[in-house]
């Protein structure tokens, strides 16, 4: 019974219902061919991928000895789902900049040691390298400080 409820066995479980979830939602895309793809030839591709690797990580956690298992740590998890979903709000009303500052600050509350200093460089760095990345190196087409650039 404790093999089934190791970390190896519960993230080899999830990598097979996130591959199984992927699929759902692209079972309406066209596959297409390795030589023409289609719109879901690569979701379909990472989700079987996803879920192989999943049954590797069930398998290997089945064959070795249990290891004794903690209660997760609830405070990380929430405080990285939040700053997800404030991020995905913010995105499309205030740019890309707000954002990620928001998400950055609010996922660094999630751990047990907070650093102004350190979250403030990783705020600066993470916006120079979103900026270049996603604005310049790619040309997308989003804003990063709405109504400012």
């Amino acid at each position: 019974m404790s093999r089934l409820l190791s970390k190896d066995f519960l993230s080899g479980v999830m990598f097979i219902a996130f591959g199984l979830t992927a699929l759902w939602f692209g079972r309406h895309l066209a596959m297409g061919t390795t030589v023409r793809m289609g719109p879901g030839y690569v979701p379909h591709m990472l989700a079987y991928i996803m879920m192989a690797l999943g049954g590797i990580i069930v398998v290997v956690a089945l064959l070795t000895p249990g290891e004794i298992t903690e209660a997760p740590k609830w405070k990380p998890i929430t405080m990285v789902t939040i700053g997800i979903v404030c991020f995905a709000l913010l995105f499309e009303s205030a740019g890309l900049i707000p954002a990620l500052i928001v998400l950055i600050l609010i996922a660094s509350l999630g751990g047990d040691e907070f650093k102004l200093t350190e979250v403030l460089l990783n705020m600066v760095v993470l916006a120079i390298l979103c900026i270049i990345v996603f604005k310049v190196g790619l040309s997308m087409n989003i804003s990063v400080i709405r109504g400012v650039w």
